[in-house]
């Protein structure tokens, strides 16, 4: 079996693979945890250990450990883990040295493993050209043209750091759950929040995925992903697909490219 391991600004996105035989891309299970910078192999291993004695699953039966993350402290804890309990060297996942989806922006080694990895996930499961939104921390847009190239991102706060920020520096303002109103028209401080929010964050959405399309010169298909995808994609349509393991797809994807790239060697 194959681990892929998605390390997020705030969480921690694990799936298990089938990796070889009929069954082979098939993903078994998937957990998530909290992102902390300061965990150890150890930690790392005993979460992902628990899960897989939850699901009945022997640790020898993970072969390959798959990593796309963008928090760089937990590089060293994510090798230790795969390289101390799984007896393999962990392969992360780089835009600069991947070629499924050539990058076309002026600095390829800047662009998140998040990003790359949604990008190739989408263009497997859904061709090209595709536009990729990303709710986590950050609510990102990453355009692919018709040939399957990655052309650029736009990058905006996310949902929960924009309100967190605003609360934090509005002392009369207050924690509201992040619903839909039924208004743009906010009757009270909640309904107000709700409003300025969700509708606010939908209407961002909907104005860069028509930016980007222009742009792409073409309807291009948008697929969002994401921990907080729910919370907007709902209530627009602009997305065809909500799929929330695009990035472990990718991580799949390019494990199978990584494969046959070794087994062409002589």
């Amino acid at each position: 079996m194959l681990l892929a391991v998605e390390v997020g600004n705030t969480n921690i996105k694990f799936g298990l693979f089938e990796h070889e035989g009929a069954a082979a891309g098939a993903l078994v299970h998937t957990w998530r945890s909290a992102t902390n910078p300061q965990q150890t192999g150890d930690d790392l291993a005993a979460l992902v250990d628990s899960m897989l004695r939850v699901h009945n699953v022997p640790r020898s039966a993970v072969k390959r450990v798959v990593v796309a993350s963008v928090v760089p402290p937990l590089y060293r804890a994510l090798a230790g883990m795969a390289e101390h309990y799984f007896n393999c060297r962990p392969e992360f996942l780089s835009a600069a040295r991947q070629s499924l989806v050539p990058v076309k922006t002026r600095h390829a080694a800047e662009l998140g493993a998040d990003l790359i990895g949604g990008a190739i996930g989408a263009v497997a499961k859904y061709g090209a050209p595709v536009i990729v939104v990303q709710f986590g921390t950050a609510t990102t847009f990453a355009a692919v043209n018709e040939k399957g190239e990655y052309l650029g991102t736009a990058i905006a706060p996310g949902v929960e750091v924009s309100v967190d920020g605003l609360i934090g520096r509005a002392a009369k303002l207050m924690s509201v759950p992040l619903v839909k109103p039924q208004a743009a028209i906010g009757v009270d401080t909640a309904t107000s929040l709700q409003s300025g929010v969700i509708l606010g964050f939908i209407g961002q959405v909907e104005h860069l995925v028509a930016l980007f399309r222009k742009e792409l010169g073409t309807n291009a298909r948008a697929v969002a992903t994401g921990g907080l995808a729910d919370l907007i994609a709902p209530h627009t349509s602009v997305f065809e697909v909500r799929d929330e393991r695009l990035v472990l797809d990718g991580l799949f994807h390019w494990s199978l490219s990584t494969t046959r790239t070794k087994a062409a060697k002589p």
